[in-house]
């Protein structure tokens, strides 16, 4: 039994949140929180949705939004909150004072969460209690469970849609969070669910992925889903495998308890680095993981009818019609998904003001938001108010594909900044190339480590950060030898029909040799692109070398770094 596992057993990961409200009582500091629980409390924490930033005393929370989907009321308190409460100390005023997004910002995830920084210990039960008020919560955002469960953002409300499965994403939600009996399995646990026809909710790499699907029984066709599983990125990327199963959106909370159940009986508890379902589906084959979620579920499950997934859209910016007669959704663009807390705030606003009583604010795996129910006479007053200025829903392609996670700012695990980086490069990037006029987005994803926050494996561009040593004129052993941020380059990565992980091209490249060398790829690409091909399409039409060859031939050679430590 690993370290990790073990404290969870010495004490169930749960009941970290009644310790929440006594350590906050008692102003407790780090060294004291660890004094009275142990150094294991800090991996209980994440059942409560948080995590101990790199600044001592203070800590990342992430809120849980099933399917990304807000009422005004709860995206209001999430912004007051984070205006409130996510505000840099002085002392840290150098670091938190972000040229680009001002103080006391938040972060949308690719998991449709909220993420703030800053939070201090004995401000958590304010927030928790501002947030009992509008049915919001942090418990199980993180830790070994089942984490946000992903959903279309614009689930009824776009006619691509098979039917509406946000009651579904809302009860299978509803069923982990708080459950003792599935609150502490081998690894974290991730869920989507969706009757979108385009499958923006990411279903290939998750550890569940449940698609529309239809299927005669009776006599009548039924509306239910697909299942993928065994998804997932980091270290060890996998696509999920389908099963032969057929579930009816009244059996999904069950045929989804019977697969967390197989992991928690099946799953390996010794080495966290194999831990992930995609591990044990892997090792059984889906047939026999199939066979054992058959076994433990309660209702009998026929086997898979028509497929209705048809591609992979992940993305609502712009402005779109509803299904629902004169009214429309926006889509905003936030690159790297960090927007001020007034801002967030300030859109809620504006979705009472100018949108109908079921109006409603919509994160989606982009980072980006939505909002909805919006009469179209109303579109245009919507995008002159203020927090729309610097998130328009028309953005050049780079800004509209930007992804980025955590980064070093706040992150212990990652190498390289991410956030500002992935912000300025964007808009650069848009600046400096001439993207095709039938190309709406270049998926453009920041990792600050391997661990793929920033999902880089499925993107047109994919980075994943790393120390770089630059070698000086004088000799690679020169003390002038420099350390600078660099990272790893991968190019052709996507889901949908024609999914696949990007391969990773250069490696150790330093952070100002980038922007150029992409300026090279897109010129090649530009020359040589066959009819309406897409930028993946092309990166993977084109021998990795000569991919290679091509950003090597730019004016910041991209051969001039090595990892530090190689």
């Amino acid at each position: 039994m690993n370290a990790v596992e073990r404290h969870k057993q010495e004490k169930h990961p749960l009941d970290v949140i009644d310790d929440v409200y006594d350590y906050a009582a008692a102003d407790l500091s780090f060294e004291e929180i660890e004094a009275r629980a142990g150094d294991g409390e800090w991996e209980r924490l994440k059942w409560a949705g948080m995590y101990a930033q790199k600044q001592e005393g203070y800590f990342m929370i992430r809120t849980k939004v099933p399917g990304g989907k807000l009422t005004p009321e709860q995206a209001e308190v999430i912004g007051e909150v984070t205006d409130e409460l996510a505000a840099a100390p002085e002392k840290y005023g150098g670091e938190a004072q972000n040229e680009l997004w001002g103080d006391a910002y938040l972060d949308i995830t690719t998991r449709q969460d909220i993420q703030k920084h800053w939070i201090r210990i004995e401000d958590v039960p304010v927030m928790w209690e501002r947030y009992d008020e509008v049915g919001l919560t942090t418990v199980q955002g993180c830790g070994d469970s089942a984490r946000n469960v992903l959903g279309c953002p614009a689930a009824g409300l776009d006619d691509h849609e098979c039917f509406d499965a946000q009651p579904v994403v809302e009860a299978v939600s509803e069923f982990f969070t708080g459950n003792r009996e599935y609150a502490n399995l081998p690894r974290k646990f991730k869920l989507t669910i969706t009757g979108c026809a385009h499958d923006c909710a990411q279903s290939q790499i998750n550890d569940v992925g449940l698609v529309p699907a239809k299927k005669e029984i009776g006599g009548s066709y039924l509306y239910g889903f697909h299942a993928r599983v065994g998804g997932g990125l980091s270290d060890g990327p996998r696509m999920g495998s389908e099963l032969d199963v057929f579930v009816p959106p009244e059996d999904a909370v069950e045929f989804t308890r019977a697969v967390a159940q197989t992991f928690k009986e099946l799953g390996d508890r010794t080495n966290r680095g194999v831990c992930r379902m995609r591990y044990l589906v892997e090792q059984l084959g889906p047939e026999t993981f199939e066979a054992a979620v058959r076994d433990r579920c309660t209702v009998n499950l026929p086997e898979s009818g028509q497929h209705l997934t048809v591609g992979y859209q992940g993305d609502h910016v712009g402005v779109h019609d509803q299904k629902q007669d004169g009214l429309q959704y926006v889509g905003f663009n936030v690159i790297a998904g960090r927007m001020g807390g007034d801002e967030f705030a300030q859109a809620a606003h504006a979705a009472k003001r100018y949108g109908t009583e079921d109006a409603s604010i919509r994160l989606a795996t982009d980072q980006n938001f939505l909002i909805s129910h919006i009469p179209a006479e109303n579109v245009a007053d919507l995008l002159e108010e203020p927090f729309a200025a610097d998130y328009q829903p028309d953005p050049g392609a780079f800004a509209r594909g930007a992804v980025g996670c955590t980064g070093s700012e706040f992150c212990n695990y990652a190498i390289i900044e991410t956030k500002k980086r992935t912000k300025r490069w964007a808009r650069e990037l848009d600046e400096r190339i001439d993207v095709p006029d039938d190309i709406e987005a270049i998926r453009m994803h920041m990792s600050g480590c391997s661990a793929s926050c920033a999902q880089p494996q499925i993107a047109d561009i994919g980075f994943r950060g790393e120390t770089v040593k630059l070698e000086d004129t004088d000799g690679p052993n020169d003390e002038g030898d420099d350390l600078v941020e660099g990272m790893d380059v991968g190019l052709g990565g996507s889901l949908g029909v024609d999914n696949e992980f990007l391969d990773w091209i250069e490696h150790a490249v330093p952070a100002d040799a980038v922007i150029p060398a992409l300026e090279h790829l897109f010129d090649a690409y530009a020359d040589d692109r066959h009819d309406s091909e897409r930028f993946y399409e092309w990166c993977r039409r084109v021998d990795n070398e000569q991919l290679r060859t091509i950003m090597q031939d730019a004016d910041a050679p991209v051969t001039r770094g090595v990892a530090h430590g190689d």
